[in-house]
């Protein structure tokens, strides 16, 4: 394992604890494949980015940074950049914890259709 990898997955996560995720590969397969757009990947590549066996390659890498609000240079280097390409990321607000934050992912993968059921059922709940 190279020390680079290694580094890596220290990043990923501590940026996973952050946000209040375990660190596990499970954990870590589910949240990334409920957000990346392409063809998902296995629960062994998961479990290499967190045991730093490999790295992801770019477009998984901006994923990853997106799902836990980093920047990716920093997911991948560990240094602050000087300048700013992206745009910023929302922050949770505190409080909020990481059964919220599954939920509210899981809400934004539904197609449009389930989306507007949910609504509708929220708005239903906070009426009574």
């Amino acid at each position: 394992m190279s020390d680079e990898r290694y580094q890596f997955s220290l990043r990923l996560a501590e940026a996973m604890r952050t946000l209040g995720y375990e660190p596990r590969p499970a954990v870590l397969f589910r949240l990334f494949n409920a957000k990346y757009r392409g063809r998902s990947v296995s629960f062994q590549t998961a479990s290499r980015w967190l045991s730093g066996s490999s790295m992801p390659e770019q477009d998984k890498l901006q994923v990853l940074a997106a799902l836990f609000g980093i920047e990716p240079q920093v997911l991948r280097f560990g240094k602050e950049s000087k300048h700013r390409v992206a745009e910023t990321q929302a922050v949770w607000p505190s409080g909020t914890g990481a059964r919220e934050r599954q939920v509210i992912e899981a809400f934004l993968a539904l197609p449009p259709k389930r989306r507007e059921l949910v609504g509708e059922l929220v708005k239903a709940l906070t009426k009574t």
